[in-house]
């Protein structure tokens, strides 16, 4: 680093316009060079930009810039610290599992508005229905339809066999079987 840029770098001490213009001018010195070293060490060449621009987040976020004696070699821990972080946020999230959006394959829904009305009536009659039945027989119907339990384990966790379990869930398909059949009539 040049002795101008370090005498800029620590003349922006205090005002708030000040602090601004020594960020500015690291930006510009540092920009390029921080934006070389993420291409060497990043797949995707479009999250240079966005990792340039953290660094220098990350350093208008630091209270007193003139108290960094080499900022050269700031800038580029702080470049390093974010990549470890990036790749831990990769982690967490699982952004190597993601797939990515294909306009053609995702395109929007083949359903007609009132095809959606008409499967939202029919959720809504079928919820009705379930609140009718006999609280043992929703509970076995909830827990092998939508909670996708096993028999023998919904049988386990309501305390009775499993044979029973079958009855009660025979008897709860049927119940909205003929509840979904007289609503598509209408």
């Amino acid at each position: 680093m040049t002795a101008e840029t370090n005498s800029d770098f620590k003349s922006g001490e205090g005002a708030d316009n000040g602090r601004s213009a020594t960020l500015d001018r690291l930006a510009r010195h540092y920009g390029s060079a921080l934006g070389r070293f993420f291409e060497r060490r990043v797949d995707r060449k479009a999250d240079v930009p966005d990792l340039v621009q953290e660094v220098f987040l990350r350093l208008s976020r630091r209270g007193d810039l003139s108290e960094i004696q080499k900022p050269e070699h700031y800038l580029f821990r702080t470049a390093a610290s974010a990549l470890k972080d990036r790749a831990r946020r990769n982690i967490v999230r699982h952004a190597t599992a993601h797939q990515v959006f294909d306009e053609s394959a995702h395109s929007g829904s083949d359903f007609s508005p009132h095809r959606v009305l008409v499967g939202r009536e029919a959720v809504a009659q079928l919820c009705e229905a379930l609140r009718k039945l006999p609280v043992r027989t929703r509970d076995v119907f909830v827990l092998r339809a939508f909670e996708e339990q096993k028999m023998a384990d919904v049988a386990r966790s309501l305390g009775i066999s499993t044979r029973a379990t079958e009855k009660h869930y025979a008897k709860a398909l049927v119940y909205a079987a003929r509840v979904l059949g007289e609503w598509d009539d209408c």
